[in-house]
């Protein structure tokens, strides 16, 4: 996929790559998804069309997606072996290079809020477990009881599938990449990570270089799936550095880098954002929760492989 190119701004987002089919989705859950993709559209859509920065694009936009219960990130996130939800979050803008990373945090009710909190407030980069649920306390960001984000049908997966490692990374994350008008390129990710995990373990989502990353001579992207392999192929920053180094089309590097996750058994997807304001996906799963809009595109979203 490719959005309008020459757009003054574009967006693109996703709620997360697995196994979704139109066998296996109810007509329920397919409704509510795709109206939990327009809401994050529309949220981020309206920061772009006003004149604003693409880093504050992709931050309300995920803001969006983490209060949906629809997604695995913020409210709706899947459980841990010992039934708790433990959250990460990233967000990194092009121009500098400059971003936020969260890991493992309970309380903050918008992890990437206080990734980017990390950014602007401090002199690192990553914080992870206890510590960042201490930072939190001192930005002024909404702290809610980590039962907030536990929700019915997450405590019945969780009960289905016990203390199992979640392999086949059914439940996603969230993410977005944007281009402002002003030429600058953004991305965000959040996710609750993987059913089952244990022993405090963090995936691609927040780290840097992985499933995420946002260079203005290049491109911004964020990443679904496997975080074991998007973690070992680098991918959000091997895309952007086939695009700067050796010229490809976004595009053309993100089927590459995919085919590269497949090639070492993962799954999963990116959506990516050039300088240009071309929006990109790529997945190798039956399905993506997904969507773009762009000044010289109307909004679209999709869920199935089979879906443009």
């Amino acid at each position: 996929m490719s959005a309008a190119p020459h757009s003054d701004w574009s967006l693109a987002i996703h709620g997360g790559a697995g196994g979704m089919s139109r066998d296996n989705l109810t007509s329920e859950a397919d409704a509510a998804a795709r109206a939990a993709l327009s809401a994050a559209l529309d949220a981020g859509a309206a920061v772009l069309a006003a004149g604003g920065t693409a880093l504050d694009a992709v931050a309300a936009a995920v803001q969006s997606l983490e209060d949906a219960p629809e997604f695995n990130a913020g409210r709706g996130a899947v459980f841990t072996a010992d039934g708790t939800v433990e959250l990460d979050a990233a967000i990194m803008e092009g121009t500098t290079r400059h971003a936020g990373a969260v890991a493992r945090v309970t309380r903050t009710r918008s992890p990437v809020a206080l990734a980017r909190a990390v950014m602007e407030q401090t002199p690192h980069v990553m914080l992870a477990g206890i510590g960042a649920d201490a930072f939190a306390l001192t930005t002024g960001l909404e702290q809610v009881d980590p039962t907030w984000f536990r929700t019915p049908e997450r405590a019945r997966q969780f009960a289905e599938a016990g203390t199992t490692f979640d392999r086949a990374m059914k439940y996603g994350t969230v993410g977005a990449v944007a281009r402002d008008i002003h030429g600058h390129v953004a991305a965000a990710t959040s996710t609750g990570g993987v059913t089952g995990k244990r022993w405090g373990r963090i995936g691609d989502s927040p780290l840097i270089g992985a499933g995420t990353y946002a260079d203005d001579r290049a491109a911004a992207v964020s990443a679904t799936g496997s975080g074991e392999d998007f973690i070992r192929l680098g991918v959000a920053h091997e895309l952007c550095a086939r695009v700067r180094l050796l010229g490809e089309s976004v595009a053309d590097a993100a089927r590459t880098l995919i085919a590269e996750v497949g090639a070492v058994g993962g799954a999963g997807g990116v959506i990516a954002m050039s300088p240009g304001g071309d929006a990109t996906w790529s997945f190798n799963t039956s399905g993506m929760y997904r969507g773009s809009v762009a000044s010289a595109a109307p909004p679209r979203v999709a869920i199935y492989a089979n879906e443009g």
